[in-house]
């Protein structure tokens, strides 16, 4: 041991030393274990795309999708557009209604005057020049009236000023529903969408320009005002498919029943053989005096201007045609013949709208897809003046009428 060298000595020592440590310290062995990782799906072409342009920061067309905010900023739009018309209707109408009464009293104190003349240069005997003064005057005045007679004859100012405060009016009713749409649920695009229609209808139906877009004011034939939107779902039933109201009540839902059906078509027949019926015979009777008024007023005046400017008789003539054309001025821009016949062509109108929105309802076959039946009863009662007894009681009447075979001898409408 003594003869050992001291590096072996020590190399056996820290064998023995790891030996000792080793067998103080038993690890156990642990057991293999296998994790499975998903593999991420391949990079499409899309998202690579994608990835690329943001990496070059290149814009990307994001397509918003339809939200309830975005139905709700457009609404807004149009009801300040909607506002915005109201006004315009409103100011145009005072200025048109101020032209009926400024052109009438300036016609007639132009042609009264120039008949005040014609009847002087026959009364005093004048001649040479003053009576050459008297009859030119009047001529020259006469000729006047008669070209502004035309004009005014020509636009109708009274008719026109009914169509603004009508055209007021239903904006103003649009502006209401718009509102009430705002706050009582969530708009959506086809709300949208149909309320821009009816403001594009209303414009056409009631142009604010004269030159290129004024109504014609002296039409063939007599055509109801039609101011919304053409219904291209409605289809008309047969007399076949038509109920008769027999008085019975049934189960409802939705506030609908078969007896309340049978009560709207009642109505139905009614406002369409009674009171648009009547309503086009009136605006057809306006319209032919109204024609016979516009042709008279500047033919009394020509025939002044030309009756004038001889001697002798032919100055009473002039004054004489020049009173009658007064007085048929007066009569037809007075008495505004032109503003009754728009009142007749706006109530055939809304009957016809009334009629159609009726069928039009009665056409959905699902009545929970309908608005509830006893809201739109309430609604077509207060638009034809009447409780809802008395509609029912109109509806009773007019079933029994026609099982009888004879029509009733009342109107739907109680309003006007």
């Amino acid at each position: 041991m003594a003869s050992l060298p001291a590096s072996s000595l020590l190399s056996s020592s820290s064998s023995s030393r790891r030996t000792i440590i080793q067998a103080a310290i038993h690890v156990p062995k642990l057991p293999n274990l296998r994790i499975s990782v998903p593999s991420l799906p391949k990079t499409s072409t899309n998202s690579i795309k994608l990835i690329e342009q943001l990496s070059l920061n290149e814009p990307i067309n994001v397509i918003p999708s339809e939200s309830p905010f975005t139905s709700t900023a457009h609404l807004h739009a149009i009801l300040q557009a909607v506002a915005d018309r109201v006004e315009m209707h409103n100011n145009i109408g005072q200025q048109r209604d101020n032209w009926n009464s400024l052109l009438l009293h300036s016609i007639n104190a132009i042609t009264l005057t120039a008949s005040a003349l014609a009847a002087g240069a026959s009364a005093a005997g004048a001649i040479g020049a003053p009576l050459l003064a008297l009859k030119l005057s009047s001529a020259l005045l006469f000729s006047a009236a008669t070209g502004m007679l035309v004009m005014m004859n020509k636009i109708q100012p009274s008719q026109l000023a009914e169509e603004q405060r009508n055209a007021a009016r239903l904006f103003k009713q649009l502006q209401n529903q718009i509102q009430s749409l705002i706050v009582v649920g969530a708009p959506t695009q086809t709300d949208v969408d149909s309320t821009m229609a009816r403001v594009l209808a209303l414009d056409k139906a009631y142009p604010l320009p004269l030159l290129g877009a004024m109504l014609e004011k002296f039409p063939k034939t007599f055509k109801p005002a039609s101011w919304w939107p053409n219904s291209s779902n409605y289809k008309a039933k047969t007399k076949n498919e038509r109920a008769h109201f027999d008085g019975k009540q049934h189960e409802r839902f939705n506030g609908w029943s078969d007896q309340l059906e049978a009560e709207m078509r009642e109505v139905v027949e009614i406002i369409k053989t009674k009171d648009a019926e009547d309503y086009v015979r009136l605006g057809n009777l306006a319209l032919k005096i109204n024609k016979t008024l516009a042709i008279s007023g500047p033919l009394l005046t020509g025939i002044a201007a030309l009756s004038s400017a001889f001697v002798g008789d032919w100055s009473v003539v002039a004054a004489v045609a020049g009173s009658l054309a007064a007085a048929v001025n007066s009569f037809e821009h007075g008495g505004q013949i032109g503003m009754v016949f728009e009142m007749y062509r706006n109530s055939a109108g809304f009957f016809g709208l009334l009629e159609e929105s009726i069928n039009g309802t009665l056409e959905e076959a699902d009545w929970e897809k309908r608005e509830n039946g006893q809201v739109f009863e309430t609604k077509v009662a207060l638009k034809l003046g009447r409780s809802l007894s008395q509609l029912r009681q109109l509806a009773s009447k007019s079933a029994a009428a026609r099982q009888e075979g004879i029509s009733i001898d009342e109107f739907a409408s109680k309003l006007f």
